[in-house]
């Protein structure tokens, strides 16, 4: 259960966020000037607090500060009219996580607080390698070999004052060992801010992880804090490192290397003491030969190297993890689920698992929703192998993977079909989105749900050229 203090006093900005985000998983808690904020932040500990900068009884600024000597962690969010932004960009360089302009945008507020509650609990939660009997909120879960090689990782690297960079598919946990690195390093009890590359439009990403000065591009109308002076004296955990533009990438570069960057439209250095943790689904290396990335910014990322190993290679772990998440939300569902029956474990031992562990943990949600009795039978698991074995489009006819090319492949006795179907797969994938939109790689990105730097290393691994569909 999460808690979302507002401090304004003003009603019915009050009863407006109790009505938007008061859930069963979201307790609003609401208080009408400074004092009372205080008080019921040092009761309740929030996960996270938005603040009206102008309060009746002191300003949002110095209400702020004060919070901040009770627990300096907890993400503070400002609402701000025109009038106070200069405090609103003074409370972001002491620490705050953000502020919103009146009148407020529902969708943007919400937006924002799914952020804050996300960095809250990478903050507050420390993460822990989990017995199979525990059920932990965040959890290291895992006996294989190669995961005990990771714990041993997080226990060398996390009281050194090291660049750390997390390699692994996706879902197979790297933010959790971020948190993990950060919770067990001498900087737990700075700030720690989290940025997903992937996530944030290249032309907005520079500006979120250095901020920038006013006047800097057309929608600069006043000057924005970075993630990565927020980080001053912390901790930046850096999602999806591979999907970085290349200008970003020099200007990182540089902070790893002299500690210091400057605001985009800025010229001023400023000087920055953060540690860097990275991570990426990507093989750096080989989008370092392909000219993607920075052959010198991956030297300085991966000082120190953790894979994290795909589920498909974890041994017994997949037991182990699925009755970790049904321990985990039998009692949230309303369900008394005390295990696997046998059919079920070989079922989700055929899957591939593509997404890796947050599939699984997907998957067992969506079992316990339909399950009954007390062992979680195959008829209650939702399909799983279409996507992984599906030959034919049935809705165009259209043949995705030929029986006679797989009967080829394995007559004359390759060691890689895997890999080869998944190219045949997506080159037809990419030709026809690149069709549908006559090679406009922008758009065709945005269709897949990939970014720019993805599908420009996909294409040139399928040795497809965008501009024959212009």
């Amino acid at each position: 259960m999460q808690t979302l203090l507002v401090i304004d006093d003003e009603v019915p900005i009050l009863k407006a966020f109790e009505r938007a985000f008061t859930s069963d998983s979201t307790t609003v808690l609401t208080a009408k000037d400074a004092a009372t904020g205080e008080a019921t932040f040092t009761e309740a500990k929030p996960d996270v607090v938005v603040i009206d900068l102008s309060l009746p009884d002191a300003s949002g600024l110095d209400c702020f500060k004060r919070l901040r000597e009770i627990d300096s962690r907890v993400p503070v969010i400002f609402i701000t009219g025109h009038g106070t932004v200069e405090s609103a960009i003074e409370a972001t360089k002491l620490g705050a996580y953000d502020y919103l302009f009146k009148p407020l945008e529902l969708a943007e507020i919400r937006t924002l607080l799914d952020k804050a509650f996300n960095l809250s609990r990478m903050i507050r939660v420390q993460p822990v390698l989990a017995d199979e009997e525990d059920t932990v909120a965040d959890a290291i879960v895992g006996r294989c070999n190669a995961m005990k090689e990771v714990y041993k990782a997080i226990g060398r690297v996390a009281s050194q004052n090291l660049t750390v960079l997390l390699q692994g598919e996706s879902g197979t946990g790297k933010e959790v060992v971020a948190q993990a690195i950060y919770h067990h390093s001498g900087r737990a009890n700075g700030p720690f801010q989290a940025i997903n590359c992937a996530a944030i439009p290249d032309a907005l990403l520079e500006s979120e992880i250095f901020g920038h000065e006013k006047g800097a591009f057309t929608d600069a109308h006043r000057q924005r804090i970075g993630k990565l002076e927020q980080a001053d004296n912390g901790t930046l955990f850096l999602d999806e490192v591979g999907d970085m533009s290349p200008m970003t990438q020099g200007k990182l570069l540089r902070v790893l290397q002299d500690q210091t960057f400057e605001r985009v439209g800025g010229n001023t250095p400023i000087k920055v003491d953060a540690r860097i943790i990275a991570a990426t689904n990507h093989d750096l290396k080989r989008l370092v030969t392909e000219g993607l990335f920075r052959s010198d910014l991956y030297f300085r990322l991966s000082v120190v190297t953790i894979h994290l190993p795909p589920l498909r290679e974890r041994d017994d772990d997949l037991r182990v993890l699925a009755e970790y998440f049904l321990r985990k939300y039998s009692e949230e569902f309303g369900k008394d689920i005390r295990g696997l029956a046998p059919g079920t474990l070989e079922v989700l031992q055929r899957y591939h698992w593509p997404g890796n562990v947050r599939e699984l943990e997907s998957v067992m949600k969506q079992s316990l929703l339909v399950a009954r009795g007390n062992v979680l039978l195959p008829e209650f698991v939702p399909p799983l192998a279409e996507a992984d074995t599906k030959l034919f489009d049935s809705d165009s006819g259209d043949e995705l993977l030929s029986r006679s090319f797989i009967a080829d492949r394995l007559e004359r006795g390759t060691d890689n079909l895997h890999a080869e179907a998944i190219a045949k797969v997506e080159g037809q994938l990419f030709r026809q989105v690149l069709r549908h939109t006559a090679g406009n790689q922008l758009k065709a990105a945005t269709l897949l749900g990939i970014s720019r730097v993805t599908l420009r290393s996909k294409l040139k691994s399928l040795g497809i050229d965008a501009t024959d569909y212009a």
